[in-house]
């Protein structure tokens, strides 16, 4: 939350200096010169611009592929499958039984992409799923529909930063924050002492309603992908340019 209190014009952006620059502003990857600060990509290690790079390339491969919209969030059922380990327990209680919702997972195809949620399916459920996503396979697997790779977007926005502009990075944020109410929502908690309604994904009208959150979310992301994409292609550019030479 700390990066979404410091201003970052993002790359290209030259700024006069007036009076003393702001603490955000004197960071190792900016150059004043001749009363001009902005960011300077010579500064770059080569590690960061390998990272920039990598995320660049994942945003790009994301954004070029159809979304699965059959998922209907079931991932967060698999990781309480058989009770071995209920993570929100202690906040928010199970909708239904233990024998319920288990069976909810057994009856419902299981078709997450997500290895950040993959790893987290009880040991039980990992053998349901119909992919095994890797953290190696990221790159293969990331879809565009896929509420956790969408709530991504501040992740990664946040690991480019002070590279693009905190008016994106605040784009993402907000993003994540409705991805995740959908995701919880869909989910086996009970979340109504919280003023969430459920999203009963057990019966054919919450998948449906599900799939069409679901895909509003991933249209609002699709622009907000692009403009991350289009940002970082800058400074990978620039950085291209320096690490050839």
């Amino acid at each position: 939350m700390g990066r979404l209190e410091q201003w970052h014009p993002g790359m290209g952006i030259a700024l006069e200096v007036t009076e003393n620059l702001p603490a955000t502003l004197c960071g190792k990857h900016y150059k004043v010169s001749k009363n001009i600060v902005k960011l300077d990509p010579l500064t770059l290690s080569l590690k960061e611009i390998q990272r920039l790079k990598w995320i660049h390339n994942l945003l790009v491969l994301t954004q070029s592929r159809v979304g699965n919209y059959g998922c209907h969030g079931m991932h967060e059922w698999a990781m309480v499958y058989s009770g071995a380990d209920i993570r929100h327990a202690e906040s928010a209680p199970l909708r239904l039984s233990q024998r319920e919702t288990d069976e909810i997972v057994e009856s419902l195809p299981i078709t997450c992409s997500h290895f950040d949620a993959y790893r987290f399916f009880s040991p039980a459920a990992l053998g349901l799923n119909k992919l095994r996503p890797t953290l190696r396979s990221r790159e293969k697997n990331e879809q565009p529909a896929c509420l956790h790779t969408n709530m991504d977007l501040y992740k990664w926005a946040s690991k480019c930063m002070p590279w693009i502009s905190s008016e994106l990075l605040w784009e993402t944020f907000l993003l994540a924050v409705r991805a995740r109410e959908l995701d919880m929502r869909a989910s086996p908690y009970d979340l109504r002492q919280y003023d969430y309604s459920p999203i009963t994904i057990e019966s054919s009208d919450g998948r449906a309603e599900y799939e069409k959150l679901q895909k509003a979310i991933s249209r609002r992301a699709r622009p907000i992908r692009q403009k991350l994409i289009h940002q970082l292609s800058n400074i990978t550019a620039l950085t291209s340019q320096t690490t050839d030479q």
